[in-house]
């Protein structure tokens, strides 16, 4: 364990939090693909917590810099900070891939595919957190996502509108949002939410209101087609 505690130390620089349970980012960089036929702790669970703990820092990050903004555009920067792609991108930036333990189904494209990598992000956060706590986990998710914060990569347009706007523009019909499931505690639900258009495969995403879970689905629709560069372009 020591001898991987070391290997893991240059992450950790990156990161920027020296773990005291080695266990915990171990954990946060396995897979579920490596259990097939063994037992070992995967990164869900702790990507679940992730996902809430960098929902909360984000948000109040947003409240205290953004003083004059409405709860829409709040609501808007949020969906756009937490969403899968913005964590990948902060995983790329810690140079995560390397350190990723994944099975043989995965291991050829797992170190690159923005899933993966955004569920690790997640993961390692939720690992931080129980490590060494809040503070330190905000600290964390401030030094990783400030600057994204402050120069979104993104336009703030809302995402729903966007993607009407699109397919109307195409002869499509409305997008269709579609409830696939809620989890969680009533106090903090998760929702998943799917959109569809018809000729184009669905997009789903997870927030923790049915809102914030249709602007994500759109949000993620938007990226994987290149919607926003289409209309960069013929601008």
């Amino acid at each position: 364990m020591s001898r991987f505690k070391q290997d893991l130390e240059p992450l950790e620089t990156r990161i920027g939090h020296r773990f005291v349970e080695a266990d915990l980012l171990t954990t946060a960089l396995t897979h579920v693909s490596v259990t097939v036929g063994a037992r070992r702790e995967t990164y869900q669970r702790l990507e679940f917590l992730g996902d809430r703990v960098l929902g909360l820092v984000i948000a109040e990050m947003l409240y205290a810099t953004f003083p004059e903004a409405e709860e829409g555009e709040l609501s808007r920067r949020l969906a756009d900070l937490v969403r899968k792609e913005s964590c990948a991108e902060v995983a790329l930036e810690w140079g995560v891939g390397p350190f990723v333990r994944l099975g043989e189904s995965e291991r050829q494209i797992g170190t690159t595919k923005k899933a993966i990598l955004g569920d690790v992000c997640e993961s390692i956060i939720g690992a931080v957190f129980l490590d060494a706590g809040y503070t330190v986990a905000q600290q964390v998710i401030v030094k990783a996502f400030d600057a994204r914060m402050r120069s979104p990569r993104r336009p703030l347009r809302d995402a729903k509108t966007v993607l009407q706007e699109w397919a109307q523009s195409r002869g499509h019909p409305t997008p269709l949002y579609r409830e696939i499931c809620r989890c969680g505690p009533d106090h903090a639900p998760e929702f998943t939410i799917s959109v569809c258009i018809p000729g184009y495969a669905d997009a789903q995403a997870k927030g923790p209101s049915k809102r914030l879970a249709e602007q994500a689905a759109a949000a993620h629709f938007i990226e994987r087609e290149g919607i926003q560069e289409k209309q960069k372009g013929a601008a």
